[in-house]
């Protein structure tokens, strides 16, 4: 302390008017705010670890030169054991959230627009931060790799695996523990990995986000921190909510760098959000199981609640590995239990739009599931213009039609020619083109806002209908997808017609 206070009497030219220590952060870091005679008040911080210091010191003042939201580092001691920064003042994100946490994830319209203007921020500090950043300053290690997942993964498994006493083969674990790392850490990427993005972290100055305690950031992927961010167990986010946050996301990702495909990002998306998930329990585990530390022991519950959403997608390649998280899941003492519908105590009401049954947001799909169901039947065609619009069986009018004949055209090139958009080849063309991706994602929100919209109103039948020269490549392909991603997130009967493929198939209701 005395070393702090001497190096705000370098700064300031006197001794501190107040001293106040604020509450800790979960790090072994104290942090003091200290005002002047002119009332004016400064952030000391005194560390145990001068590396530690030393990186969030080079990376606040890199962050401060990119223009980024950080606080600024006004002075540090030539051991680098303690520095003063600027106060952000006292409201964090997760102070601002805390009505609709305590309402079970019921956010008021002022909230979800505060975790918009995060989300929105979160690219530019990710992409943007990273630019001219020396790595080798980042602690405790300059970027993200295989064997910090396969740290992680082994916490969680001696961590949280073993004190539930489930049983497993640990060698069959471990080996799809190293296949889920070769996969996490596929895809080089130079952005800033946060590493620990959560409410807590956000400062709210002025009513505008401010990040802090990035000191263990290092290079990496970006999807780690979204996954982080929006998958934290306690913070009860609603699926919808959830969606809107990706969307805006992805949106503003798009203002930093060229944005991988739709279909893609969700993919990738949804492994770190397992990865994360895993990492969780792991430190709730040591925390709660062996520290005996009640709030971490409450907060098991959400997060195991998190990773059995996880594992009902049953879309991650790790046989072994996912059979034990179903098990683990249906443990006894992770039994679900029904929820009553919390009323907030600030008096604001939710509607069925602000809960899971909401119709999904505009946007990429991510990999939550719509849970609505009804009558409703929604028919999907692909066809040829030079042999007419498809009839409408219904009588209801035949619904949207679209044209896919301003994309790129397989059909042009001699391997492709006998082929249709349901193989590969033409799968691999048109996506690897990318033109018919951002083609069906306008038509995706369109569908979505649609079909959420006759399930609420007990209609009966949709109708969408796909055109191209031929009916062969650009709308079977469209179709199928469509079709495939309406059964997906809505749940409804997909009747599907190529109709000059001759092909029909029928996606049964869930």
């Amino acid at each position: 302390m005395e070393s702090l206070l001497k190096l705000f009497q370098q700064y300031c030219g006197e001794s501190p008017a107040t001293t106040e220590k604020l509450a800790g952060a979960g790090s072994n870091r104290q942090y003091y705010r200290f005002t002047d005679s002119k009332g004016r008040a400064i952030i000391g911080v005194l560390g145990t670890s001068s590396d530690e210091n030393h990186a969030f010191v080079y990376l606040a003042r890199h962050f401060t030169h990119r223009q980024l939201p950080v606080p600024k580092v006004l002075a540090v001691s030539d051991d680098e054991m303690c520095y003063l920064q600027e106060d952000l003042g006292n409201v964090s994100l997760f102070d601002a959230l805390r009505g609709g946490r305590e309402a079970g994830g019921r956010y008021t319209q002022k909230e979800k627009q505060l975790l918009v203007e995060t989300i929105r921020q979160l690219p530019n500090f990710q992409i943007r931060g990273a630019r001219g950043l020396d790595w080798s300053n980042c602690y405790p290690q300059p970027e993200f790799d295989a064997d910090s997942v396969l740290f992680d993964l082994n916490y969680f498994k001696y961590c949280f695996l073993k004190p539930v006493d489930i049983d497993f083969h640990e060698l069959k674990l471990e080996a799809n523990f190293r296949l889920f790392a070769k996969d996490l850490t596929s895809e080089p990427c130079d952005s800033f990995l946060y590493r620990d993005f959560q409410a807590r972290n956000v400062m709210l100055c002025d009513g505008a986000p401010y990040f802090i305690d990035f000191q263990g950031g290092r290079k990496g992927p970006f999807y780690y921190d979204l996954a982080s961010f929006l998958w934290q167990a306690s913070a009860k986010y609603s699926h919808k909510l959830r969606r809107e946050l990706v969307y805006e996301y992805y949106n503003s990702l798009r203002n930093y760098m060229e944005v991988p495909a739709p279909r893609h990002f969700v993919a990738r998306l949804s492994l770190f959000v397992l990865f994360r998930t895993l990492q969780v329990l792991g430190a709730y585990g040591f925390r709660g199981y062996f520290e005996r530390k009640q709030h971490f022991l409450d907060s098991i519950p959400p997060a195991i609640q998190n990773l059995r959403e996880l594992v009902e997608l049953d879309v991650f390649p790790y046989p072994y590995m996912m059979d034990l998280l179903r098990r683990l899941t249906e443990l006894p003492q992770f039994a679900q239990k029904e929820e009553p519908v919390a009323e907030r105590a600030d008096g604001y009401k939710t509607t069925d739009s602000d809960v899971y049954k909401a119709h999904p947001q505009d946007g990429p799909a991510t990999f939550s599931k719509y849970d609505g169901k009804g009558p409703l039947v929604v028919r999907v065609y692909s066809f040829s213009y030079r042999k007419g619009i498809p009839e409408d069986e219904s009588g209801n009018g035949g619904g949207y039609v679209f044209d896919c004949r301003s994309t790129h055209n397989p059909g042009r090139y001699e391997p492709y020619k006998k082929l249709t958009g349901l193989d590969e080849p033409v799968i691999r063309f048109l996506e690897d083109d990318g033109e018919i991706l951002t083609f069906l994602d306008h038509i995706y929100k369109l569908a979505d806002a649609h079909v959420a919209r006759y399930i609420q109103r007990g209609f009966t039948s949709l109708m969408f209908s796909f055109g191209c020269t031929g009916g062969q490549h650009r709308s079977v392909y469209s179709a199928q997808h469509l079709a495939e991603h309406i059964h997906e997130k809505f749940g409804v009967e997909v009747r599907v017609c190529h109709r000059e493929q001759n092909i029909t198939q029928t996606l049964a209701a869930k």
